[in-house]
């Protein structure tokens, strides 16, 4: 049934908190035939925190785990490099060398260089103008789909104009003003009013029939705005769950939890429970796209697999692997639908790379010696100087049954504090992951120092006593228990062959997949900087 339909009868939202409605969505009655050099549709996939390292982890474990998921060794990027062209991206920020996702996602969506975490503005601070924007003046549906939070930077800054891309109050404002005809993600927390909190309040009782109970209801705003409300009189449906979401038609709204989705391990292991409620990346993109597609004049849609960027923060490889294969589904289901047509251009890349991740050859568990039976080894045993990693390490990695994140926070956090010992945490780690921690690593991992960047006020630097980094510690920006994490990383780093080099981002240019009209993506074959693949696809948009 309707959600729109069942609030609109059942009279649920109180009229003080709606707004004048906005005229319904209008689809074009007119097929038009693009120019070769231009794509009816322009579906761009983001992969948050996705380098060469992260698409080379979901290759190797395709390729080389001797009990891979992925059966026929074929990745998406196999499939879209066959069909397209393959460039490289450099992504600094303006008069940067890194670049945080808020300038990255505004520079791939405006095609002008950004300053450092602005959302939708240019490197001067003035309004730019994004591929959504150009697309919506252009007659097409526009949509935004995200596996973190709908406010959160990347979707923000292709339909949002802020100072910073920490006012998600704001940003969700911003999206709702713009129109977006499909928005699923997370993020309810920035959408519903303060009075929400109240659990006696009209507002909770309204937002609970409406979720079904399928969200927690927990207000981040300082106002008592209700852009759910808004967001009805603006002839949206509503979902918070896959029932709801799959019933849902033309413009839609669906907010799956309070803050972030699932991480790819929970994704992993609940996707065929049919119980669930929350959707998958895929199922979120498959709806979107059999959405906006209905509009003869095409449509825009941004996806982002953003949680790949978490796992790189946290050094959480086989998290990361996880998000990778989430990656690889949503991006294989793209690649499917657009097979047949030739009216629609993919542009797959990163804002960045996160973590400085890689394998590494070490002076670990050095290799016994070994007879071969080629004759170049006829008078002499095969035995390589150094440990350059066994190919089973990629199975052990997708084995890993919790993120680190949920290791500490879900896990050993929920403890009583005398029971948060060194050999509790070895513990949980050695239930959860394949790769064991002894007692005394574990104490590593929960050794503390006072905090030698210590800054008053600071949003993520501002605890007195931190997590005891040791080396590049400067890297390592979200100290307050986030740090455990990367500190866990490092003690299982040498069973793993793995190596990161820092807790933020780094300045490696990203890998640009495109595909689509030839004359289209021609221009994307080369070394780019965002700015180009933004100035680019806008090009493509067919008028």
């Amino acid at each position: 049934m309707n959600i729109r339909n069942i609030t609109a009868g059942a009279g649920l939202l109180a009229s003080s908190l709606l707004l004048a409605a906005c005229a319904p969505l209008q689809f074009g009655s007119q097929s038009s035939e693009p120019e070769a050099d231009q794509a009816k549709n322009v579906i761009m996939i983001i992969g948050d925190g996705m380098g060469p390292q992260q698409i080379g982890l979901l290759l190797a474990y395709a390729k080389q785990a001797p009990n891979s998921v992925i059966t026929d060794g074929i990745t998406a990027f196999d499939r879209i490099a066959d069909n397209g062209r393959i460039g490289v991206s450099m992504t600094h920020a303006n008069d940067n060398l890194i670049v945080d996702s808020a300038a990255s996602a505004t520079q791939l969506a405006t095609g002008q260089l950004a300053g450092a975490e602005m959302i939708g503005a240019n490197a001067d601070g003035y309004t730019a103008e994004s591929i959504l924007e150009r697309a919506k003046r252009l007659g097409k549906s526009t949509g935004l789909v995200s596996d973190t939070r709908i406010t959160h930077a990347t979707p923000a800054g292709f339909a949002a104009h802020q100072s910073h891309r920490s006012l998600e109050n704001e940003i969700a404002e911003d999206l709702l003003n713009n129109d977006v005809d499909v928005m699923l993600s997370g993020g309810l927390r920035y959408w519903i009013p303060q009075s929400a909190n109240d659990a006696q309040s009209e507002a909770r009782q309204q937002l609970e029939a409406l979720t079904e109970g399928s969200v927690r209801i927990k207000s981040k705003r300082k106002d008592d705005r209700n852009l759910i409300a808004e967001a009805l009189q603006k002839d949206y449906d509503l979902a918070f769950n896959l029932e709801q979401m799959n019933q849902a038609d033309d413009k839609i709204l669906g907010l799956f939890a309070y803050s972030a989705l699932p991480n790819g391990i929970v994704e992993s292991q609940t996707k065929n429970d049919p119980e669930r409620t929350i959707p998958t990346l895929k199922e979120m993109s498959e709806k979107a796209i059999s959405t906006l597609a209905k509009n003869d004049k095409g449509f825009f849609l941004m996806i982002e697999a953003g949680q790949i960027d978490w796992a790189g923060h946290y050094n959480d490889t086989g998290t990361m692997l996880h998000e990778m294969l989430r990656m690889n589904e949503t991006l294989n289901y793209v690649l499917d639908w657009a097979a047949s047509r030739d009216d629609t251009m993919v542009v797959v890349t990163a804002d960045h790379e996160t973590g400085g991740f890689g394998f590494s050859y070490s002076a670990n568990n050095l290799p016994h010696a070994m007879d071969l039976p080629g004759d170049v080894f006829e008078d002499h045993q095969f035995k390589p100087a150094f440990n350059f990693g066994d190919v089973a390490t990629l199975d052990k990695l997708y084995e890993q049954k919790a993120s680190y994140g949920d290791i500490f926070y879900s896990q050993f956090d929920a403890l009583s504090e005398d029971e948060q010992t060194p050999a509790n945490l070895a513990r949980i780690v050695n239930a959860e992951t394949s790769f064991e921690i002894t007692e005394a690593q574990a104490a590593r991992v929960l050794a503390t120092e006072d905090n030698p960047y210590y800054a008053e006020g600071h949003s993520y630097l501002s605890s007195k006593t931190v997590p005891k980094m040791d080396v590049n510690g400067a890297f390592f920006v979200y100290q307050t228990d986030d740090n455990r994490q990367n500190l866990l990383a490092r003690e299982v780093a040498e069973q793993q062959n793995v190596v990161w080099s820092t807790g933020t981002h780094t300045n490696t240019p990203v890998l640009v997949f495109t595909q689509g009209p030839a004359e289209a993506i021609e221009p994307f074959g080369s070394i780019l900087h965002h700015t180009d693949i933004g100035q680019h696809a806008m090009e493509a948009l067919a008028d």
